[in-house]
């Protein structure tokens, strides 16, 4: 098996490099061939992976594939770390992946960088593989970091347009504020723990629980709280968390292919993943657990929030991801680490279906993105209706729905939670499935149903997408309605035991699951609760103000007035960034340029320097007169004051 495990992620690279380097004599047909087989490769591996440990009960496999260097008596290796959550990382990230490269045929079709982007692509899921199968803080490290340079590329791919080079640029540095705290997290395991493995980490955590260390000499923190907020800051960035979420609506920039994979299942589902897998060390500090919870709860409600407000179709599915990854967020703080892990499962199959079905729209919109002009699409691209009707579902969390067992698990974990901000983050997540539902369906109202409002031109040549489209858009609606029932084994049985670790005190999903009584009677239960009526009631709202009383949109606009206008300017975070922090950056940059180096290095040292140099020249040539006396006095004058520094100061 270990040359399976090679075999993942190594796959989407060589496909990667055939079509970077040598696209221009492939072609664009082999170089989507290549980089689609070794996604598609990718898949079936991780298809054979998952049946040989879950169906044949393989033990976990821990080991390195080769020893980069010794210092120190530190390894520092690249391994593989198979279990049960790796096995679905992989398979979730595989498969999205491959659909993503079907549909971009069809979406790329007449892109001059067609070759290009499938290289970025199978380069993404390549760096996405690699984080995911690591065993050490290393790999995991090198992993992270690959999927932000891919993210990069991607996000700009459409370089010759100033927004979006303005959009990678912006989502590189707001990930280097992230990565800042994750490396100085990791840095700190290595400092205490002497080891950059996993198991070593994990093996020797209980014995430090309690150590308190000094970053500020006089306050003591705890140790396994410092690890834990250092690294989380590190998933702010990543998986787009309050107030790091900044990078992510811009992200739309780049095409609509790579906003699905980024959004659905690379890398904003990294940080997400880390903390599920360093549950071992964040189950060791409630402040840790409890940071992460409110964190995630202020972001799946505020930034839903900003979703009601958007006309680009896209930038309304990337809030809808903003607020999604805050209920992923609350359930890793929850210490509900599988019903995260769950949701992010479901959620790539469903956001990935929603972005690709919104690509579907574009291209029958010749790339008009505002809903405002779209209308009555239904009767013109039925598979796209259908598929985005299912994926709308999904995502509200309608029941037999994936999303719905997903989403409703989280929402009762963090009831039953008894940590610091649990009260918070459960009135946030209720708060937000009303949110979700409104702004899911103003925007599925506007696009696929009412008077069609594009212009003629358009609406004459409105038709269905591609196979090449379609094809992956049914294939995503499969498990958008299936893989919910999955919830079983996933969060109330053994498939996460000795990989997820949680206390028996943070048990929450122990505590639901005791009321468990099979699929039926989750969904049963869940009409007991108010979060089905909420998602109801934002589907009914939707459908009154935006088809059958559209005026009344405009009036609450009106009315909301200030509030409108916040979130219209995404609570102007933006604007504050752009001032204070990039402002402020400047000033202090200007200040330090005018006295460092204009008045220091230039003024006192450089030019200082030379002027002395050239002073001293002055004087020194008035010595070098020409006459022979002159010389001679000097000499014994020089001799004199060297026989009396002898003679009488030694």
């Amino acid at each position: 098996m270990e040359n399976i495990y090679l075999a993942i992620p190594l796959a989407p690279l060589f496909g990667a490099i055939l079509a970077g380097l040598f696209g221009r004599w492939l072609g664009r047909t082999w170089s989507h061939r290549v980089t689609i087989a070794g996604v598609g490769i990718a898949f079936l591996l991780s298809l054979l992976v998952f049946k040989h440990h879950l169906l044949d009960g393989a033990a976990i496999y821990n080991d390195s594939v080769y020893t980069w260097m010794v210092a120190d008596g530190i390894r520092f290796e690249i391994g593989f770390l198979i279990d049960n959550l790796t096995v679905l990382m992989m398979t979730v990230v595989s498969f999205v992946s491959l659909m993503v490269h079907i549909y971009t045929i069809g979406y790329m079709h007449d892109d001059p960088g067609y070759q290009r982007f499938f290289s970025y692509i199978a380069l993404f899921t390549f760096s996405m593989l690699m984080l995911v199968m690591s065993n050490n803080f290393l790999q995991l490290f090198f992993g992270w970091e690959a999927v932000g340079l891919v993210s990069y590329l991607l996000i700009g791919f459409w370089y010759q347009r100033p927004s979006a080079i303005f959009a990678n640029l912006k989502a590189f540095l707001v990930n280097r504020v992230g990565d800042f705290g994750f490396l100085l997290g990791i840095a700190a395991v290595l400092m205490y723990f002497n080891s950059l493995d996993y198991w070593d980490v994990f093996a020797a955590a209980p014995a430090l629980k309690d150590l308190q260390v000094e970053v500020i000499p006089g306050q003591s923190w705890s140790l396994m709280t410092l690890i834990g907020i250092l690294l989380f800051i590190g998933a702010m960035g990543k998986s787009a968390q309050v107030p790091l979420h900044v990078w992510l609506p811009d992200s739309m920039e780049g095409p609509t292919p790579i906003s699905a994979l980024i959004h659905a299942a690379t890398m904003v589902t990294a940080g997400i993943f880390m903390v599920a897998r360093m549950s071992p060390l964040y189950e060791l500090s409630e402040t840790a657990l409890s940071f992460v919870m409110v964190i995630g709860a202020i972001t799946a409600f505020f930034m839903g929030l900003l979703g009601l407000v958007q006309n680009d179709i896209k930038r309304v599915i990337a809030y809808s991801t903003l607020s999604q990854l805050g209920y992923m967020t609350v359930a890793l703080g929850a210490s509900a680490y599988a019903a995260g892990i769950f949701h992010l499962m479901t959620h790539a199959f469903f956001k990935a279906l929603l972005f690709l079905g919104a690509g579907s729209v574009i291209i029958a919109m010749h790339h008009d993105q505002d809903i405002r002009n779209m209308g009555g699409l239904r009767k013109y691209m039925p598979i796209t209706w259908i598929t985005s009707l299912i994926g709308s579902l999904a995502l509200i969390g309608t029941p037999f729905f994936a999303g719905f067992f997903s989403k409703d698990s989280i929402i009762e974990a963090v009831h039953h939670s008894q940590l610091p901000g649990s009260g918070l983050a459960y009135a946030a997540v209720l708060g937000g499935v009303f949110v979700t539902a409104l702004y899911s369906f103003r925007m599925y109202f506007l696009v696929f149903h009412g008077t069609p409002r594009m212009d003629a031109h358009t609406r004459e040549h409105l038709r269905e997408s591609p196979w090449v489209v379609t094809l992956p858009l049914v294939l995503l609606a499969i498990p958008s309605v299936l893989a919910g029932y999955l919830i079983e084994p996933v969060l109330f049985g053994d498939y996460f035991k000795d990989v997820i670790l949680v206390l028996p005190e943070h048990d929450v999903l122990a505590a639901i699951g005791e009321d468990f009584h099979g699929v039926l009677g989750f969904v049963t239960h869940a009409f007991g609760g108010p979060a089905v009526y909420l998602a109801a009631a934002g589907v009914l709202t939707a459908w009154y103000v935006y088809l059958v009383r559209p005026s009344l949109a405009d009036l609450a606009a009106q009315k909301a007035g200030p509030l409108y206008r916040l979130l219209v300017n995404k609570y102007y975070a933006d604007e504050f960034n752009q001032r204070v922090f990039a402002g402020g950056t400047r000033g202090i940059g200007h200040v330090l340029w005018h006295l460092g180096d204009r008045l220091l290095i230039d003024g006192l040292i450089v030019n200082g320097s030379a002027r002395l140099v050239g002073l001293v020249a002055v004087v020194a040539r008035q010595l070098q007169t020409g006459y022979l006396y002159h010389y001679a006095f000097a000499m014994i004058f020089g001799l004199l004051a060297l026989l009396s520094w002898t003679l009488f100061l030694r």
